[in-house]
């Protein structure tokens, strides 16, 4: 072990996903010398994107799921849409990483298991939170006040934007702001057909285009999208945004940049004396060596659940709940954004028409529910959008079809009607009661407690599914739908995690005794310790929250290293 006193780096990035990579690139070109950990394995940028444009035929079972492995190895993995056999590599496998999922409550925990994270699967939906959703703890009395506000975030939400390359249409909506966009991807001419009877029957509801971490023009080593199609296969171009293609590079270009993959790190060493991390326990998972590395700065950016759970490992005699957990709040407010909910309408319209190219992004409808219009009605605070998708059907939607030979070969060549699906993201209150913590009874192959998860939703969620459902009716019929079948269950709802927007379980306030972080990500309690994935969230919004995430590590970034060099950490 080595001395607590002597520095390995000036700071080290634990984890190599959206807010690590970002925490990578801001540190190292404001000059500090950088160690980056990563618990997956390493992974080329391209070369090892192996099933990205694989056809089928090159596939075991025809690309089509390995059943009994998925249910061995990926139980948890593969539920979501993102996974399959040409990507399998990037996904953490539950048997061999598990957690306690027979402990407390069903919680989905999708993880990466490479460099880069889930930046290389993610949706890649990117919007700003309003003004209102900033607001919104303090208004409704939900949670704790936002230490920030709108106004202040916005910069940086411009210096991402520019950064990683974001296509989407102005629209001048306060509960969507606009951002730094570039030309948004072409429409399909039924939903240009649809865009114009919702103008006119429901002109408070507006459909947009979704805004995408997905370029439609070049940017320096990147190259607008060709649309190729499944982008959770890897994008060898760089055309959407990940760590691997986008802020990895960056760091490395600056020659400050040190990156170890295979390494777990097991709990940070509070330092009684200076009030500090001294040291950083790591776990080399291939051969299972220890090392303790050290720095000035330490951030914490290894998604919300594994970053709290590196905390709640990290007890000392001054915090034997957890590192910097004062406040006892450490692991509670966990939140996610509940989806499934909505509509599916067939359409006659446009019959003679088909698409090209694959567009890996749809259509959004922002938030138009308690927004503060006089007419409203609603029973539940907060709100939730629509995401979209446009699909024409095929033969392979219709292969049961009743039928024989030249005649029913025919038929199957015929595109079908189309289809138009809408999608809620319902927002989340934050509540003490949805928890994760570790587990007393079970550790993973390195020793280390595993996760469990305690999480309900409330009522207010299944009234706002509720709504969903309903409205989603509603914008079916406005929009001409021959058909309109309701999607989804709004009394049970999707089952927690599924969203894939796990946050708020170190959250940021202005009260020491209330939170975890201060407003600049900071631990109140530990001066060195920055935290900003998304365990810093103190709600949820109803939009998709990376975005928000890397604005308020660039952000972050900024402020450390000038108390870096005033000496105050």
């Amino acid at each position: 072990m080595k001395p607590s006193h002597h520095y390995d780096f000036d700071a080290i990035v634990i984890g190599s996903g959206i807010t690590g990579g970002w925490a990578a690139k801001e540190l190292t070109e404001k000059g500090l010398k950088v160690l980056v950990l990563e618990r997956g394995r390493d992974l080329p940028h391209g070369s090892g994107y192996l099933g990205e444009h694989a056809p089928s035929w090159k596939l075991p079972f025809q690309g089509k799921a390995d059943r009994e492995l998925d249910a061995e190895e990926y139980p948890i993995q593969s539920k979501v849409h993102a996974y399959n056999a040409a990507n399998r590599q990037f996904w953490n496998n539950d048997k061999l990483n598990p957690y306690a999922t027979d402990e407390g409550t069903p919680f989905d925990w999708y993880r990466g298991d490479v460099v880069g994270g889930r930046s290389l699967t993610w949706g890649r939906q990117t919007y700003r939170w309003s003004e209102q959703d900033f607001n919104a703890n303090q208004r409704d009395g939900h949670g704790i006040p936002w230490p920030v506000d709108y106004t202040e975030i916005a910069p940086w939400y411009s210096h991402v934007e520019k950064f990683i390359g974001v296509n989407g249409k102005r629209e001048g909506l306060p509960q969507l702001p606009d951002g730094e966009f570039q030309k948004p991807m072409p429409w399909f001419a039924l939903e240009e057909t649809i865009h114009q009877r919702l103008a006119k029957n429901t002109p408070e509801i507006r459909l947009t285009n979704a805004r995408t971490a997905i370029l439609t023009e070049d940017l320096p080593g990147r190259s607008a999208c060709h649309y190729c199609g499944p982008c959770e296969r890897g994008c060898s171009t760089g055309s959407y945004f990940s760590s691997q293609s986008s802020t990895l590079p960056a760091a490395y270009a600056t020659g400050n940049l040190t990156l170890k993959s295979n390494r777990v790190v097991e709990r940070l060493v509070y330092d009684e004396a200076s009030g500090r991390i001294s040291q950083v326990h790591v776990i080399d998972t291939q051969t299972r060596a220890r090392d303790a590395l050290s720095a000035k700065l330490i951030f914490l950016c290894a998604s919300t659940v594994a970053s709290t759970q590196i905390l709640l490992n990290s007890t000392s005699d001054t915090f034997p709940t957890g590192l910097a957990n004062r406040s006892g709040v450490l692991g509670h407010y966990l939140m996610d954004h509940f989806l499934g909910i909505g509509a599916a309408g067939m359409f006659t319209d446009h019959l003679d028409s088909y698409y090209y190219g694959n567009r890996p992004t749809g259509l959004y409808i922002p938030r138009f529910r308690n927004i503060g219009r006089e007419d409203e009605d609603v029973d539940f605070v907060r709100g939730y959008g629509f995401q979209t998708m446009t699909m024409r059907g095929n033969w392979m939607s219709r292969y049961n079809s009743k039928g024989f030979g030249a005649t029913l070969k025919d038929e199957l060549r015929k595109p079908g009607h189309w289809t138009w699906y809408l999608a809620g993201f319902g927002e989340c209150l934050p509540r003490k009661r949805n928890r994760l913590y570790l587990s007393k009874k079970k550790v993973d192959r390195f020793g280390i407690p595993q996760v469990a998860f305690d999480f309900e939703w409330s009522d207010n969620e299944r009234s706002m599914a509720r709504d969903i459902q309903q409205q989603a009716g509603h914008i079916m019929k406005a929009a001409g739908a021959a058909l309109s079948i309701p999607l989804g269950d709004s009394e049970s709802l999707s089952t927690p995690g599924a969203g894939i927007h796990e946050m708020g379980s170190a959250r940021m306030g202005d009260d020491p005794q209330e939170s975890v972080l201060n407003r600049w990500n900071q631990a109140h309690d530990v001066p060195n310790l920055f935290v900003t994935d998304g365990s810093f969230m103190t709600s949820s919004s109803c939009v998709n929250p990376s975005l928000t995430y890397m604005a308020f590590t660039a952000r972050a970034c900024e402020y450390a290293v000038q108390q870096l060099t005033a000496g105050t950490v």
